[in-house]
């Protein structure tokens, strides 16, 4: 009588795993990925405003604009989580530990999402440095799978990386992502047949979504005063819809809104003149009062973190 080689040797109960990442993406993992900026947005990640945000001592040493009102952004975060769930958008929220620096708040600096998962950025602020600990912390807890995090001398944060359409990045590179960041999201992308295009920012750009934000499949924002050659050639495909450097824009951050399906966008509250444009132009602007996360620096793009678009 011969012996049988026990499965988990490769014997008779052996059972293969046939199916891909993908596939298990939903099953295994929670339902994520992203190939576009304005497919119907599905989840969100945010992140509850910590206790480091207070004070008003050292606001450049924090990169805070103006003192943060605490409680106040805690509201505003609140407020923001119910907005998302009413419009079936699942809304997870990463709790505020003792320990995490102020701009963890910006989720979408933290980290860039593909159709297979995340690549968890390395930012390029020695006051932000660790951030990336606390988001790959809540991204692994939620079930979101991460493919890359970057290494060495890479910086690269996820504001910085755009889908120009499903099969084309478009990653700015500046002050917050340098040369390494770019090659290293490159590489991952092509490994996912998607190409990925480097376009240099201005100076006095904090990040690509700062400069860029599209409405529609055809359609983009841009903003007058920032914009570059490179960054038209990126975008032959799109109409542009031009906003100038107003007080709206520069102060209001009304460029900084998040789509959540074509021509449809939360944006900043308190920003009318910028709303009539985008309405005149076919958009449908919903508004969400974040003025305490603008004294932080940022806005709608910037704090919410995106995991599924559908």
């Amino acid at each position: 009588m011969g012996v049988t080689t026990p499965a988990t040797y490769g014997g008779p109960g052996w059972r293969a795993r046939r199916a891909t990442h993908l596939d298990e993406i939903g099953s295994l993992w929670t339902a994520c990925g992203v190939r576009s900026e304005v497919d119907r947005l599905r989840a969100v990640l945010l992140a509850r405003p910590p206790d480091s945000l207070g004070g008003e001592e050292d606001l450049d040493e924090r990169l805070l604009m103006a003192p943060v009102d605490v409680p106040g952004m805690r509201v505003q975060c609140e407020m923001l989580a119910n907005i998302f769930e009413s419009l079936e958008i699942y809304c997870y929220q990463v709790g505020s530990q003792e320990d995490v620096p102020p701009n963890i708040v910006f989720m979408r600096d933290l980290f860039f999402m593909t159709p297979e998962g995340a690549v968890v950025g390395r930012t390029a602020s020695q006051a932000r440095a660790g951030e990336e600990r606390h988001a790959a912390a809540a991204l692994a807890a939620v079930g979101v799978p991460i493919l890359m995090t970057m290494r060495g001398s890479a910086t690269f944060e996820g504001a910085d990386a755009l889908w120009v359409n499903p099969s084309l990045v478009m990653v700015g590179c500046g002050v917050r992502t340098n040369t390494e960041g770019y090659e290293a999201v490159s590489g991952l992308l092509a490994s996912l047949d998607v190409r990925s295009v480097a376009v240099a920012l201005p100076q006095g750009v904090q990040h690509l979504l700062g400069v860029v934000n599209f409405v529609d499949y055809d359609l983009a924002v841009i903003r007058a005063d920032r914009i570059t050659d490179e960054i038209r050639d990126a975008l032959r495909d799109h109409r542009l819809l031009v906003l100038d450097a107003t007080r709206e824009v520069t102060r209001g951050l009304a460029m900084n809104f998040v789509t959540l399906s074509p021509r449809r966008i939360l944006m900043p509250a308190g920003c009318p003149q910028t709303r009539e444009i985008y309405e005149k132009a076919g958009l449908e602007c919903l508004e969400a009062d974040v003025s305490e996360y603008v004294n932080a620096a940022g806005a709608l793009g910037c704090l919410t973190g995106i995991l599924q678009r559908a």
